[in-house]
């Protein structure tokens, strides 16, 4: 198998995003079966390479796996990479380009993977769905350990309802919450950038998220849709939108809920019904538990190890070209 190089621009400041993470995720993943590093090549970082200095390398290029998946910079670090092995590591859909035949294509949600299975049929396209980390895991094995022993639910929270400005509706920001404040309830407005989220999501009743303007302002997908997986294995009822990844985790009705799909009213209702039962409305724990392990880094070492695999031995059989 080739070592494997994750091209980023860089791995600090405003590249700090939710797209990095998943590439340092990656990174870290694959390197528990093969070799892998980062490579930067807009911001030079100490103890990284910096992807204009590895050009001159073409000798040595050839022998590793590049993968890229910076939406807007695909096409051009495709091209820059000719006579490379090279894969698309796909995030959010929408970007308009399309890849050169032969190129795999290792897609983050079934959205994608769909969109790519339409746009490139004849591409080699695998499945490496996003794992929620460990400590969410954690967070969720407390949780249920709780309910088991004390019979009841760890509903004790200072928060009624959690939302994140950023990528926030102005439904939400400005309709939705100043009426369920109206109602009384404690509503926390997350705006700055926070580490660890675990200890916000867990001292949350619900959480609402709501990134379908968010997303069709900028011309393209939810890649992932991993904050109300995150928000379910911290024990909140997610009240969500259902564009693009995220209907790969919401299932309306069961494991979350639908929000802006109806009155006004009829949504600060049901918040106020759930903050006041959350049994009623929370994702069976069953449910939660499947989803859980299907989530787990475990589970997706397991994707990444059989796609990379899958494509080296179809490039080495000459059965693509990349």
């Amino acid at each position: 198998m080739y070592p494997v190089r994750f091209l980023v621009p860089g791995t600090t400041g405003k590249f700090r995003c939710g797209g990095l993470l998943v590439e340092l995720q990656a990174n870290r993943l694959v390197n528990t079966f093969a070799q892998a590093e980062i490579v930067t090549y807009r911001q030079r970082e100490q103890g990284k390479y910096f992807f204009r200095d590895l050009l001159d390398q073409q000798i040595s290029n050839i022998n590793f796996l590049w993968i890229v998946s910076w939406g807007f910079d695909v096409p051009a670090l495709i091209r820059q990479l000719e006579g490379c092995p090279v894969a698309y590591h796909a995030h959010s859909s929408g970007y308009g380009f399309d890849l050169p035949l032969g190129i795999p294509i290792l897609a983050v949600s079934r959205n994608t993977l769909g969109y790519w299975g339409s746009r490139a049929s004849k591409n080699p396209i695998f499945f490496v769905p996003n794992a929620i980390e460990l400590h969410w895991l954690r967070q969720n094995i407390k949780l249920m350990l709780y309910e088991k022993i004390k019979k009841k639910s760890l509903i004790e929270r200072s928060i009624d309802v959690l939302v994140q400005k950023r990528k926030g509706s102005e439904y939400i920001l400005k309709e939705l919450v100043p009426l369920l404040r109206a109602q009384g309830l404690k509503v926390k407005i997350q705006e700055e950038w926070v580490e660890n989220l675990v200890d916000l999501f867990g001292n949350a009743k619900i959480y609402l998220y709501d990134s379908s303007d968010y997303w069709y302002s900028l011309g393209i997908t939810e890649g992932f849709g991993l904050p109300p997986l995150e928000a379910m294995a911290c024990g909140c009822v997610v009240f969500s939108s259902l564009n693009s990844a995220l209907a790969d985790t919401i299932d309306p009705g069961y494991s979350g809920h639908q929000i802006n799909c109806g009155t006004l009213g009829g949504d600060v209702s049901r918040i106020v019904s759930a903050v006041a039962n959350l049994k009623n409305w929370k994702i069976d724990n069953k449910k939660l538990a499947t989803m859980m392990a299907n989530s787990s880094e475990s589970t997706l070492i397991k994707h990444w190890d059989n796609s990379l695999r899958s494509i080296y031995e179809l490039e080495s059989s000459g059965k693509i070209t990349i």
